[in-house]
């Protein structure tokens, strides 16, 4: 009976000073994260990746850190405002959705870690010295497939051989390293590109009449983060008037979108806790190299195939990640 008391009394210490452990791990108060975006993170496709990411890792939302979501509803002009905000909060660490959250907090702090995700070109923006030594203050994920942007001319004239003229739906803030990389591929192709400005939700209308003057065959749509809940909106604008599209966003491909071509932004999600947990843990972003994407994916939506009278072939349809039916 001795025994026995001696045992469980032993097994109730080791609970208890489990439990201490456990609580001593836990911090007093939780980490501060600012999330700076153009579209809100709670309830958002963001959210529950990045969430399942840290706990994996140990961190447990409410206990361990605390999101401090400041959003600009698609208003990019408002994010100098926000992060500056975020700042005066004294949060430990910035999270910025696309590039121009992420020129927005740069500006803003010389101190606060900030990590990057949905960034086109990284170098050629200013944020990092290099890929593999970003310096300061500023990583994360981002270089949007630089040098693969001729995918999307290739993958439209297999779709539509007759497709001579395309429009691109730019904003000059974000796009100038895809133009430059694209142009010489459509002069190989022997397109014609008709760049129109696109820099806000609000400009969706007047990009699609530029479209038009412009008598394109097909459309190609760089991504941003402004437009990511638009996709829909422009999705049907281009069905209407019968413009195949192609776009590095699935979702939008999903949302009506003829296809589309690129790394998966929940990948992207899924790997910022990474980044999040080492600096929180005390590394230093200019030790922590940028993440470039290593897979790509090909999404093509067949409904909105037969909607334009478009066949896919099958060559097409065989390589295809993803087949919206």
């Amino acid at each position: 009976m001795r025994h026995r008391r001696r045992v469980l009394g032993g097994l109730a210490g080791g609970l208890l000073w489990a439990r201490l452990a456990a609580f001593a791990q836990t911090p007093r108060k939780p980490h501060r994260i600012g999330w700076l975006s153009t579209t809100p993170y709670a309830g958002s496709p963001a959210q529950e990746p990045f969430v399942e990411g840290m706990r994996e890792r140990g961190w447990i939302a409410g206990s361990h850190y605390t999101v401090e979501n400041l959003h600009s509803e698609g208003r990019s002009e408002r994010l100098p405002a926000l992060a500056a905000e975020l700042v005066r909060r004294r949060v430990d660490l910035i999270i910025c959705a696309g590039s121009p959250a992420t020129a927005a907090a740069k500006d803003a702090t010389t101190s606060i870690p900030i990590v990057f995700f949905f960034v086109a070109d990284p170098v050629g923006s200013g944020f990092v010295a290099s890929l593999a030594r970003p310096g300061g203050n500023v990583t994360g994920l981002g270089g949007l497939a630089l040098g693969t942007q001729s995918k999307y001319l290739e993958l439209l004239r297999e779709l539509v051989p007759k497709a001579s003229r395309i429009a691109m739906f730019v904003n000059p803030e974000l796009h100038a390293q895809l133009r430059a990389d694209i142009e010489p591929a459509a002069r190989r192709l022997g397109i014609t590109l008709r760049p129109i400005e696109l820099r806000s939700p609000g400009e969706i209308n007047a990009a699609f009449a530029g479209a038009a003057r412009e008598r394109v065959d097909a459309l190609l749509i760089f991504g941003q983060p402004s437009l990511y809940g638009h996709s829909a909106q422009v999705a049907r604008m281009a069905i209407e008037r019968h413009l195949p599209t192609v776009t590095p966003l699935e979702e939008a491909t999903r949302d009506g979108g003829l296809m589309s071509y690129g790394s998966r932004i929940i990948d992207d999600l899924r790997r910022l806790p990474h980044y999040v947990d080492r600096i929180l843990s005390g590394a230093k972003p200019s030790e922590l190299p940028v993440e470039q994407p290593t897979r790509f994916y090909l999404v093509i939506n067949l409904r909105t195939a037969k909607a334009l009278g478009l066949v896919v072939p099958q060559a097409l349809l065989l390589r295809a990640d993803e087949v919206v039916e």
